[in-house]
């Protein structure tokens, strides 16, 4: 019997067939494309077209991060916060217009700007009502209340909507659009261009705009900010709503790939390497950060399901990275050292 033909060489030798685009990875489903069986010696890998929808991926995954990364940032320079509910916002967003299309039958576009416009007003009644009175407190303490709010808005959407994962009605005409030989899911196009207008967005109002000056100068010195009448109040509320607000971005397209579940609140904990490498206070080091995690992510993939074998290091991955970061640039690329004189 002669020797059975490798996944790969079968692929190899049908010309002008696409490799499929694989699914944007979460929590769930980290695996992008099924692994192929190893080839037998003599055969020929199909290596380099796996590889590069991997990188694909990776940029697709890393402008998501970068976006939700800067969210992160706007509030610590702000308010000096480390948001542990970012990925809530992500959830509550993506469940909000999620129920809109689904209950209500409206357009995706109204659906879409109707969750935008309500976590602004979350973000800032959730500013002013609870994080408002901690002003003055010890930085820990409404650290763990940010805690608390995670878990607690966890619950929340888990009893209103169930532990179930729920996907989004038909959005696009067309589910798939063939770029470079390659098969590319419309989802992921929308994302990557979304993913592109906001940072585009955050650019032009942090250097052109009246408010985003004043959150400027309100990140670099309160009391300057107060002394030029700029209200600190105001401003913390504001960042509050936009990273609420850019978050639900974030949430409903990733939900439209892969469905709204509690385990899409996963998403926020896996920006923090991002956020560490780029720089804490850096908004151009976010979106590097997640770029760079990002691709981290798929080549780790790549590297394990052809020869490590190991099976997780996709999820690990990112987290190695930040320990190396902590032990050798504790304040990332583009971050503010602090010196504090004693």
């Amino acid at each position: 019997m002669p020797p059975r033909r490798s996944w790969a060489c079968v692929k190899r030798s049908t010309p002008g067939r696409a490799v499929p685009a694989p699914r944007l990875p979460t929590e769930h489903d980290i695996r992008i494309s099924p692994d192929p069986p190893r080839p037998r010696s003599g055969a020929c890998p199909m290596t380099s077209p796996l590889l590069l929808q991997l990188i694909i991926n990776g940029l697709i995954i890393g402008t998501l991060y970068g976006v939700v990364g800067m969210c992160f940032v706007l509030i610590y320079k702000a308010s000096q916060v480390v948001n542990f509910a970012q990925g809530e916002f992500l959830l509550i967003g993506a469940w909000a217009c999620w129920w809109l299309l689904t209950y209500w039958q409206i357009p995706f576009i109204w659906g879409f700007l109707i969750s935008i416009a309500f976590m602004m007003v979350f973000g800032l009644a959730l500013q002013v009502l609870v994080l408002r009175p901690l002003i003055g407190e010890p930085i820990i303490s409404v650290i763990m209340v940010t805690i608390g709010l995670s878990i607690f808005f966890q619950a929340l959407m888990k009893w209103m909507f169930g532990t179930f994962a729920q996907p989004f009605p038909p959005i696009f005409p067309v589910a798939k659009v063939e770029i470079l030989g390659l098969q590319v899911q419309s989802a992921y196009l929308m994302s990557t261009g979304v993913s592109l207008a906001i940072m585009v967005g955050f650019a032009w109002f942090f250097k052109y705009s009246r408010i985003g000056l004043a959150m400027r100068a309100t990140a670099f010195s309160q009391q300057v900010a107060q002394s030029l009448g700029i209200s600190v109040r105001q401003m913390f509320a504001l960042s509050w709503g936009i990273s609420a607000s850019v978050s639900a971005v974030a949430g409903v397209v990733v939900g439209i790939v892969n469905g709204v579940s509690s385990a899409l609140s996963y998403f926020g904990i896996k920006v923090f390497p991002a956020v560490i490498l780029g720089g804490l206070d850096s908004i151009l080091g976010a979106v590097v950060g997640g770029l760079i995690i990002g691709l981290l992510e798929n080549i780790a993939h790549y590297f394990d399901s052809q020869f490590l074998k190991w099976g997780n290091l996709y999820e690990i991955a990112p987290f190695y990275a930040l320990i190396v970061i902590l032990m050798i640039k504790p304040y990332g690329l583009f971050g503010t050292r602090d010196i504090e004189r004693v």
